[in-house]
């Protein structure tokens, strides 16, 4: 699904990403030092990345998506659908690895791509729209709030890897 953006940026369309897409949405996640994710733009680390973005096309409840502004990729984020016994069987999505590219920022494009998903997702029938966010970043807990999500659940990670 492609849409030119309503509000934020002008120009700005937010489209489903492309394999020709994963350098540049690499780049975001390596610029991100507060991340500690491990990102690198390095070569020898491209086939993972490359991997990852086929496994997340393939699946039916994943989507990766791009914000694009002049043919530059700008910003990026994930969305996943999950169903689960709770709330009646209900459907909730997941809005995952959002980022704005660093000069960006500031400009209505974090704020049109998160309009963007928690649209996909009222028009998929969703009962909820969840993120989590680094417990460091407290900027994006406030943009967070201003868009209206509360917070309300503290989140726990095991590392395997």
């Amino acid at each position: 699904m492609e849409r030119r953006a309503q509000e934020g940026a002008d120009g700005l369309v937010i489209r489903e990403a492309r394999e020709s897409d994963v350098p540049a949405i690499v780049a975001l996640f390596a610029s991100d030092a507060l991340g500690g994710h491990g990102d690198t733009t390095d070569p020898a680390a491209y086939d993972d990345y490359l991997a990852a973005f086929r496994r997340i096309a393939a699946s039916a409840g994943d989507t990766l998506y791009v914000a694009e502004l002049d043919a530059q990729v700008v910003g990026t984020f994930q969305t996943t659908f999950i169903t689960s016994m709770t709330g009646r069987g209900g459907t909730s999505m997941t809005i995952e690895a959002v980022q704005t590219r660093e000069d960006m920022r500031g400009k209505g494009i974090g704020a049109t791509m998160i309009a963007y998903a928690v649209e996909v997702a009222r028009t998929s029938g969703a009962r909820l729209v969840q993120l989590m966010s680094n417990a460091q970043r407290d900027r994006a807990h406030h943009f967070y709030e201003r868009l209206g999500f509360a917070r309300s659940h503290v989140g726990f990670k095991m590392k395997l890897k």
